[in-house]
């Protein structure tokens, strides 16, 4: 197979189907720092700046949630999880910060990601997403030709 003609750079943005729109923005916004990139009532559409990337929040029922599934439930998401790359990470802090801001915080660990392994805090939206905050690397990516036996 040839190798396709663009390279990856980062996450750009996920999409959210949310039932609570305010809810939804004041956590993102006011407990993770999120700001208010566009905001398109008139489609259903609240894109959020987090960082580099952009999360968008897409209201059931709005005109494009209309076109999508079912509302966000127990019994069944359509994201996993997304991930926010933050600094610094002073897990206490954190931890505290989060916690008086009333957040359900999840398991604490050192996980694997994009810039390698690193600690790694989850926590729950107010819908039941999961969102982890990841801190610096303490150790760096794999290489991907040294994982896959090739030469670097």
């Amino acid at each position: 197979m040839n190798a396709p003609p663009f390279r990856l750079l980062r996450l750009d943005h996920v999409v959210l189907r949310v039932r609570d729109l305010a809810a939804m923005r004041a956590f993102y916004c006011g407990v993770l720092g999120c700001a208010v990139e566009r905001d398109r009532p008139e489609l259903g559409l609240l894109q959020l700046r987090a960082g580099e990337s952009l999360i968008d929040l897409v209201p059931v029922d709005g005109k494009l949630g209309r076109l999508g599934g079912a509302a966000p439930g127990a019994g069944g998401r359509n994201v996993d999880h997304l991930c926010l790359r933050v600094e610094p990470f002073e897990r206490e802090a954190l931890a505290a910060y989060l916690q008086a801001a009333g957040a359900n915080l999840g398991e604490f660990g050192e996980r694997y990601g994009a810039d390698g392994m690193g600690p790694s805090q989850y926590l729950q939206d107010p819908e039941g997403n999961t969102v982890e905050l990841k801190g610096p690397p303490t150790s760096p990516p794999v290489d991907p030709s040294a994982a896959a036996g090739g030469a670097p």
